[in-house]
């Protein structure tokens, strides 16, 4: 029997570990409710924190949605879905997944069907390498962050320097897979222009969102620019691989 990236099998079992996170998730929200009502907090206080943080979650719930839709051509739905419901983002899972994929001789957005092998290979890097993050937390997290306080209590200026210069490398490594087919340019092959090309509509995008929202003061607007950049950035995509490709 072949196998299928959509069996109900693995939605099954993507449901089983997604519920047991939603059940975590209600526990702590109780917890949380309780201790609100035990130190004194006003019941109608904790209802309008509950429905802002719930329509403050929509926006991210659009990338995440978005984010599935993309992986799902590829990795069917179940892996996508337990991947970004758990834990992972939509860059961080594209590329782990791509890389995978490129080493088995596969190219991403151009897979028509995975053998199981292959699948197993696949969540497998994208598991591990995401899980990296999680185990040195315990290990270094408290470290690293003593040491930045110490440098900004020493000297403000450059702990602000080396909290940026953190920052611009995480930028830069996304930056360096945008850029990566951008040598290709020069041999005729205009398709190293759609990353940036994309990524610079994206931009845009968030830059007009950024000056609706300090002209205007639609604060909301800033909640939403994460998903509505992503969303204008893979609709450009299409009309400008059609046109360069």
């Amino acid at each position: 029997m072949a196998f299928n990236v959509n069996s109900p099998v693995l939605f099954v079992v993507a449901g089983v570990i997604i519920a047991a996170v939603l059940a975590q998730s209600v526990y702590f929200l109780v917890k949380a409710w309780r201790r609100g009502l035990a130190i004194g907090m006003a019941a109608n206080k904790l209802k309008r924190i509950a429905r802002t943080a719930a329509v403050f979650t929509i926006a991210p719930a659009v990338a995440i949605v978005i984010s599935v839709i993309t992986l799902a051509k590829d990795l069917g739905v179940p892996l996508p879905w337990l991947r970004l419901s758990v834990v992972g983002s939509l860059s961080y899972e594209t590329i782990a997944a791509s890389n995978a994929e490129s080493a088995m001789g596969l190219v991403f957005g151009q897979v028509s069907a995975l053998t199981a092998q292959q699948y197993v290979t696949i969540a497998w890097v994208m598991t591990i390498s995401i899980m990296v993050g999680i185990w040195l937390v315990p290990l270094v997290g408290k470290k690293l962050q003593t040491g930045m306080i110490n440098m900004e209590n020493r000297d403000k200026k450059w702990g602000d320097i080396f909290s940026a210069s953190m920052f611009i490398g995480m930028i830069s490594a996304f930056l360096g897979y945008v850029f990566c087919d951008f040598a290709t340019v020069f041999s005729g092959n205009l398709s190293g222009l759609i990353p940036p090309l994309v990524m610079l509509v994206s931009a845009l995008v968030m830059c007009l969102a950024g000056l609706i929202v300090k002209k205007y003061k639609w604060r909301w607007v800033g909640d939403y620019a994460l998903p509505i950049s992503l969303i204008a950035g893979m609709a450009s995509a299409i009309p400008i691989t059609a046109w360069l490709s």
